[in-house]
């Protein structure tokens, strides 16, 4: 079956996802416009567009490159502001951050910012309320719940397709973190770390199971996967394993699988256009 996948971008630098607070990211190596050029190529090489999901805090120290990706027919998104755990935050902070991040992509881009992933997909039980702020802030879409458990994020036994979520002020559409059912168990298969510990052939076949089953699989990654030259600087064992391991392999598989699935930004997946 010929199923149209969502192809995403965390669009961050490589230091911003590693649990440092944003108030101590002054000094570190800036490499995003190396990296997300470096996408930008694959992707026009392959003729795809994509979400990208961007943070706030780049998107105001880059806001030429964020007006390219629109130029260049991605859809643009909001990752947040900070990359901090939501359910780390108060939800008045939350919504200050979220629509400091939105009216910038939007005054960049001339474009709506429909959509929205959280940092560390922490949309949790702990962080529902946070949907809310989203449909009541003009969202259309949320793509954050990741149904798995996992130290830091996931709603284990949460659907796993595309769904409606009935908020306060509208209706909310989620297209969950994707997982391929293995033996009654959700394994991750959406990218990441995943995408460069399992051999590629494993993500093909979990991407090939769920478009035979009729549904739409969502992929992501981070620009700063395709630069593996990117600043190693020490971390607990548990973040640096999966942040550097197998860094130069994700160029090439990237490439292989926009030739072997079709895709498309995820507005058009869930048609909120």
């Amino acid at each position: 079956m010929n199923i149209t996948n969502a192809l995403t971008v965390d669009f961050e630098d490589w230091y911003q996802g590693l649990e440092i607070p944003h108030t101590q990211w002054e000094g570190y190596e800036d490499r995003i416009g190396l990296a997300g050029g470096r996408l930008l190529d694959l992707f026009a090489e392959a003729n795809v567009r994509a979400t990208f999901f961007v943070l706030g805090y780049v998107a105001e120290r880059h806001p030429k490159m964020i007006r390219e990706i629109a130029e260049a027919g991605h859809e643009v998104a909001t990752h947040g502001y900070s990359h901090t755990l939501i359910y780390q935050q108060k939800p008045e902070v939350f919504r200050q951050e979220l629509i400091r991040a939105v009216r910038f992509l939007e005054d960049t881009t001339g474009q709506a910012v429909l959509g929205h992933r959280a940092p560390f997909f922490s949309i949790t039980n702990e962080s529902r309320w946070a949907l809310d702020i989203l449909s009541e802030q003009g969202l259309r879409y949320d793509s954050s719940i990741f149904p798995v458990h996992n130290y830091r994020y996931g709603i284990a036994g949460s659907p796993r397709w595309p769904y409606k979520i009935e908020t306060r002020t509208a209706q909310l559409a989620e297209f969950p973190i994707t997982t391929w059912e293995v033996l009654g168990q959700n394994l991750p298969v959406a990218g990441g770390a995943y995408f460069r510990i399992y051999p590629y052939a494993l993500t093909r076949r979990a991407f090939r199971a769920i478009n035979n089953a009729g549904q739409p699989a969502v992929f992501y990654l981070h620009p700063w996967e395709v630069d593996p030259d990117h600043p190693r600087i020490p971390l607990p064992r548990r973040i640096s394993l999966t942040h550097y391991f197998n860094l130069g392999a994700t160029e090439g598989r990237l490439r292989r699988l926009v030739r072997d699935f079709k895709f498309a930004p995820m507005k058009e997946i869930l048609n909120v256009c």
